[in-house]
Formats: C-alpha cells, structure tokens, sequence
C-alpha cells in the first residue's frame, strides 16, 4: 500500500507494529494528532486464525479495539480512515457471492473481531470506510504461495483444500482500490477482491503451479474437516461489491491476471493471509 501511494504521489507515513500498536489508544492518538494526515490506511490485523481461537483477548485488542482507537483519533482531525476488514464475517452457507447485502454470520473468534472492528471504527467516526477482502496474495514476507511453490520444486506432496472457495485478490490490485476509495471519501462498505467467479483452494494452487512450471508436482486433495483444524472457516466466502461500479470503479482484474503478474516478476515472496 505504501509503495502505491508513494508512486502516486503521496507523502506516506508507514509505521509497524513496533513503531505503533493500534490497540494502544495513546500511541495511536499521539501519533495522528502529531500528524494530523489526510487519510488513514488500517491494514494492520491479527489474522492467525486458530491462534486467536486460543488467545481472543489478543484477538479483540488487534483486530476490535485497533480500528476504533484509530476512528476516535481521526475524528479529532477529520481524517478519512480505511480500515481492511475480512471475507471471514460471513458464515459461508450462501449460494453464489456475498454482497453489502448479506448479514455477516462470522464463525471464528478472528472473525468476529473482524466484523466487531467495523462496528466500532464506523460508530466512532463517521468517514469510516471498511474493505472487505479475502484470499490476499502479493509480495512481502513468505507465506503460502511461495512455500507452495518452493516445497513442489523440492517435490513434496502439497494437501490442496477442494470443498473451500473463495476470491482471489492481488495486493498491488488492491492496493491502488484502496487508494481510489480513499480518494472517492464514501463512507460505506465495499468488497475488494478480483475478478472471477470465484476459486477453490486447490484450483487456485494448481493454477499458480502451471503459470510457475511445477508441473511434477505431487498433489492430494483434502476435504477441510480432514485438517481438524481449531477455528471454523466458512466453506464460501466469495464476495461481489455492490457499490464500486455505481460510483465509477471498474472492476479489477481477473485473479488469473494477478497470479501471473506475481509469478513471473523476480521476487516471488508471498502473502497469503489467513488461509
């Protein structure tokens, strides 16, 4: 988001987790009230699913009272706040694409802080924008995508999730959406995820090691209760945006466009967050 914002011409103020703990309601005060920006970009998260499970204290500090200490300060200064929310409120029952329109059911602790944060951001300042995304990948950091990748070169057998669906989403893409939203200043709630109809995990891997020419690679598809795992995820998390189009947003493009453009760019470090 930073990297965007600065070749557009921006002057960006990026801090870590060390440099400011949004939980922190001081911190963070301290920090906009020095500053007094434009706009502010909440992309800070706790979003280890199972560990919240075990941790939700942790859980509702990051991902709840992180967003609302934000929107209090903003208040102070009129700032537009962004704040990056998840496909995970929804409990994934629906048939097709979740929209603004759809009441989120979260299933997870992560989740419900998540959709607790909205709240609490929106309640606190009005020129609140939320952004619901899901199924991030993009550079920085090493996650699912390029441990996928590297583990298929090595030639171990990959578990690929098959009864699991969601929407794809490139950060560089979703990155310049933030920045046209900001820019809009339309408080509301919008889906941000790339175009399609949608993808399984396994077919979204197999997609990504074809473009990356692993075409050895030994693959077992696995159902999602076979992985036992401690907090629910939703079988379908698919959104669509009801709002971007009417305000004069094209849509984004397709995740098979952003798969390629990351792959075959020469750092290949990935973030796949969540999943």
């Amino acid at each position: 988001m930073s990297e965007h914002c600065l070749t557009s011409g921006d002057e960006v103020l990026a801090f870590s987790h060390h440099e400011l703990d949004i939980s922190d309601y001081e911190q963070v005060n301290s920090k906009i009230l020095s500053h007094k920006p434009d706009a502010v970009v909440n992309c800070a998260a706790w979003t280890n699913v199972d560990a919240c499970e075990d941790d939700p204290k942790r859980a509702h500090a990051a991902n709840a009272l992180g967003p609302e200490n934000l929107a209090h300060s903003c208040r102070k200064v009129d700032a537009v706040l962004l704040t990056v929310s998840t496909d995970y409120v929804f409990d994934g029952t629906k048939e097709g694409f979740y929209t603004q329109r759809d009441n989120p059911n979260p299933l997870s602790v992560y989740a419900a802080s998540k959709l607790s944060g909205e709240h609490r951001a929106q309640t606190a300042h009005a020129r609140t924008i939320v952004v619901r995304t899901g199924y991030i990948f993009g550079r920085g950091g090493t996650n699912f995508l390029s441990t996928m990748v590297d583990r298929a070169l090595r030639g171990e057998e990959l578990k690929l999730i098959s009864d699991s669906w969601g929407t794809a989403t490139y950060a560089p893409h979703l990155a310049r959406r933030l920045r046209e939203l900001i820019v809009k200043d339309l408080p509301a709630t919008f889906h941000v995820v790339n175009a399609g109809n949608g993808v399984s995990y396994d077919e979204f891997a197999k997609v990504a090691l074809k473009i990356a020419n692993c075409t050895t690679a030994k693959l077992k598809v696995v159902s999602s209760d076979s992985l036992k795992r401690p907090a629910a995820r939703p079988r379908n998390s698919r959104l669509k945006c009801l709002l971007s189009e009417a305000i004069g947003l094209k849509p984004l493009p397709s995740w098979e466009e952003g798969l390629r453009e990351f792959l075959q760019t020469p750092d290949k470090s990935a973030v796949g967050h969540r999943k």
